[in-house]
């Protein structure tokens, strides 16, 4: 492999400028490419529509048979491939390995789904048959964020190419290496020229790639990214929008008992991948009574137990560092900015970058916040005098990913279930919880009403219905007495 974008089967450099990708436990440079230009990226979506016919007509088992080889190089490569994910954003050895995991058994579920969700079916009618099958659409741009740098980009990249889609993929600034990775592995399983390519690069390159002629854009970000998409491409019903936007989530605890065993999900819903997860709890709804105090006081305790360190130090931590120290600054001036209390920024200590920092827990009760996502551990609370009361403020948000309600109380949960408004709702789960053989995504701010995981078929792919017969029949002269 020479240089940091692949383009028609052949990996070369860039024509824009140098790209770095930064390790953010310790500062180093680990990656260091020249970026996509503008004339790489058409030439990209070019080698994309060039590929399409021919992949799109392959016998949907010889597809299958390629992504099922990609399983197969993810699962060897594991060892390898979750380090550098580890070194690249930081996050600990246990959660890149499970992220592999999720990548590779995501072959075999995009095939169940394509199955259930966009196979074919033919019934019998007078004249013949009724036949639906689904198209793939034409060439896909993946854009990938830096959280899950592997696992939300295949999450796309998989059902698109079961399809019969071609692709572009874009990686995040941040971790370019994952990105690179991803697609040697794909190279490696066979993959035809031209089917996926690869362009690095920031913001330049990514408004460089929707800006060409794409049948449908696959985004994992932010709402504000989401917004502007939804703005750019109002002009161009033709390109599909799928959005994985994120969320101001809501987790309700009301008459839960254990104040302890209530601290332990509540601190699994808010700081794990250090809150950089888009489905992680935000907000932090409880009773305004003892009950309620003394969750607050387990979860404060707990979170002061909580270890944070390098992925590869003697132990293996809870929380890493956030993906860079300009996100630790923006977290801390974030939780400044409400009066918060107990985040800080752990830089210098035990050798620690200033990409690390502590878990937050700020008390808003009686003020007026913005409704905004912090990508941060950073978990506001409200108390609130009722249930009502507390589902009301769960709803007082544009976004509506994920939710969560903490009980002992079933008839709580089916009025929490029935009056939510978010698209993944758990009940004495962490908010964090899915499992891609369900749906994933969210309403509002937080998405298009396309959901990705198990639906991420619906959108790589769109219906033909068929009418058919083997022979022409004058039947229309019959019916009529028309025949001569």
């Amino acid at each position: 492999m020479s240089g940091g974008v692949f383009i028609d089967g052949v990996w070369r450099a860039g024509a824009g400028p140098e790209a770095v990708s930064i390790d953010p436990t310790t500062g180093e440079t680990i990656w260091r490419e020249a970026s996509a230009a503008q004339a790489d990226v058409a030439l990209a979506v070019a080698a994309a529509r060039r590929a399409f016919p021919a992949w799109a007509d392959q016998p949907r088992e010889a597809r299958i048979a390629i992504l099922r080889r990609y399983k197969e190089i993810l699962v060897e490569r594991t060892p390898a491939f979750a380090e550098a994910m580890s070194r690249e954003t930081g996050k600990a050895l246990w959660e890149t390995r499970v992220e592999l995991a999720s990548m590779a058994g995501k072959v075999d579920l995009s095939i169940r789904a394509y199955d259930e969700r966009t196979g074919g079916v033919e019934n019998a009618m007078p004249f013949g048959r009724a036949v639906l099958r689904h198209r793939a659409h034409g060439v896909m741009a993946v854009l990938g964020p830096f959280n899950f740098p592997g696992h939300l980009p295949n999450g796309h990249i998989v059902p698109a190419l079961l399809a019969g889609d071609t692709v572009v993929f874009k990686p995040s600034e941040e971790t370019p290496l994952v990105g690179q990775l991803l697609v040697e592995a794909l190279e490696a399983a066979g993959i035809p020229s031209g089917v996926i390519n690869l362009v690095q690069g920031g913001r330049d390159t990514g408004q460089a790639l929707i800006a060409e002629e794409i049948d449908g854009l696959l985004f994992t970000g932010s709402a504000q990214a989401g917004a502007f998409f939804r703005r750019y491409f109002a002009d161009r019903p033709d390109v599909i929008l799928a959005l994985e936007l994120g969320g101001n989530n809501p987790l309700v605890v009301w008459d839960a008992g254990d104040a302890e065993a209530v601290a332990a999900l509540v601190v699994q819903s808010a700081f794990i991948t250090t809150g950089q997860r888009c489905s992680c709890a935000r907000r932090l709804i409880v009773s305004d009574d003892a009950a309620g105090r003394a969750v607050i006081e387990a979860v404060a305790a707990l979170s002061d137990r909580l270890t944070a360190g390098p992925w590869n130090g003697p132990s293996e931590p809870f929380m890493g560092p956030l993906i860079s120290a300009r996100a630790a600054a923006l977290a801390k001036a974030g939780a400044d900015a409400l009066g918060g209390q107990r985040i800080r920024t752990l830089g210098g200590l035990d050798g620690l970058s200033d990409a690390f920092v502590s878990p937050g827990f700020v008390d808003v009760t009686g003020v007026d916040v913005a409704d905004e996502e912090l990508f941060a551990p950073l978990l506001q609370v409200r108390r609130v005098g009722s249930f009502e009361e507390a589902i009301a403020a769960a709803n007082a948000t544009r976004y509506g990913l994920s939710a969560g309600l903490i009980s002992n109380q079933s008839g709580l949960w089916d009025k929490f279930l029935n009056r939510i408004r978010a698209g993944v709702v758990n009940w004495n789960r962490p908010t964090t919880g899915a499992a891609g053989s369900m749906p994933f995504g969210g309403l509002g701010a937080s998405g298009n009403h396309r959901p990705s995981a198990y639906y991420a078929a619906d959108y790589c792919a769109y219906p033909v219905a068929s009418f058919e017969a083997d022979a022409v029949l004058n039947t229309f002269c019959d019916i009529k007495g028309l025949r001569a």
